[in-house]
């Protein structure tokens, strides 16, 4: 690590690829001969458009993105989303949540404003510390989609296979696994990411809906702005966007597919989390939360015999200088977010002092 820079394991906002971010100290003054720094420059101008249209392309070729997708930066993050999707889907006022933790239970919140929810599957009786079988779930004719959280980030869990939605358009919330893996759009109805975990700085979600679910026939009630065919109809540039999270956004993408995209990536996220998987998994003071066939590549929640140890355990790391091991506040313990910037040598470096810690008080 240069620059005396820590090693953040923080859900988010989290650590960004170093090369991408000395990149845009370069630039941070002038752009590319501009004169100016792309947090000074009308989104209207030609310099700002062409960085908006090779963040776009850029990850359009990364995931995948067929042409029948539309991808939009959209301001706000998962709270809004969580709006959003039933605002602009719910055509018969029926939509499928799968509960599997904190957010996907917040976005079931939501959505009860704008329509009936029905709950298909939940791990809540297991603490949400497991995915539920989602093989062959009893989705009702009339429901319009059937919504997940990919990736629950406070609850340490994980999709490794989509639910057969039998014909419904899926919705997936990616933020805190988005770009961490290879990703079959065509599965998706839409996908959703806050960009704070795994992509940029907060303040912006990464949308990417099927054309067909564009609508034109919402509720007046709708404001113009939560329609998602509004920013689609205006490439994004309804109103001024997100710019700085828009470039800083672009720059990881083309930082992915020149180290060899998200097959590469998915490799680096297993072995780094592979690491410390087996460290929790033959330690006698620590152990993680979630079923293993479930764990999140992410997000790694872990506990001590009690929850005095585990803020002595956070405050030993804390001085040891690695930052933001405590965990949500909703169920305490430790949890180490290990998204795609952060290097394997944070992740050893943890488990050596952790496995220190241990020796000293066992």
């Amino acid at each position: 690590m240069k620059y005396g820079r820590t090693y953040n394991f923080s859900a988010g906002p989290a650590m960004m690829p170093e090369p991408v971010l000395e990149e845009i100290a370069a630039e941070v003054m002038n752009y590319r001969g501009s004169g100016m720094s792309v947090m000074e420059m009308s989104h209207r101008s030609k310099v700002f458009q062409q960085i908006a249209d090779e963040a776009e392309a850029d990850l359009r070729t990364l995931m995948g993105i067929p042409d029948n997708y539309k991808v939009l930066f959209v301001q706000g993050g998962g709270t809004l989303q969580f709006a959003m999707v039933p605002m602009n889907l719910m055509k018969n006022g029926v939509a499928c949540y799968v509960e599997t933790g904190a957010w996907s239970k917040k976005a079931i919140a939501e959505a009860k404003k704008y329509g009936e929810v029905k709950i298909v599957a939940s791990s809540k009786d297991g603490n949400f510390s497991y995915i539920p079988d989602c093989s062959d779930l009893d989705i009702p004719a009339e429901a319009d989609y059937v919504y997940i959280c990919e990736n629950e980030t406070i609850n340490g869990t994980t999709f490794f296979q989509t639910p057969d939605t039998k014909g419904k358009p899926l919705v997936s919330d990616q933020s805190s696994m988005f770009l961490s893996r290879p990703c079959d759009v065509t599965k998706y109805g839409l996908i959703w990411a806050g960009v704070q975990k795994n992509v940029g700085p907060a303040g912006m979600a990464v949308v990417i809906i099927r054309e067909d679910l564009l609508r034109d026939d919402l509720p007046t009630t709708v404001p113009t702005y939560l329609s998602y065919k509004t920013h689609a109809d205006a490439g994004s540039m309804y109103n001024t966007p997100n710019c700085w999270d828009i470039y800083c956004c672009g720059k990881v993408f083309k930082y992915l597919l020149a180290n060899s995209g998200l097959e590469a990536v998915d490799k680096r996220n297993r072995e780094k989390a592979a690491i410390l998987y087996d460290f929790l998994d033959e330690s006698a003071l620590f152990s993680g939360t979630v079923r293993k066939e479930d764990r999140s590549l992410m997000n790694v929640p872990f506990v001590t015999p009690s929850k005095e140890q585990d803020a002595d355990v956070v405050a030993a790391t804390k001085a040891a200088g690695f930052d933001n091991l405590k965990g949500h506040r909703s169920v305490g313990g430790l949890r180490a977010s290990i998204y795609n910037a952060m290097p394997q040598e944070g992740v050893e470096a943890l488990v050596t002092f952790l496995k220190e810690y241990e020796k000293a008080h066992c």
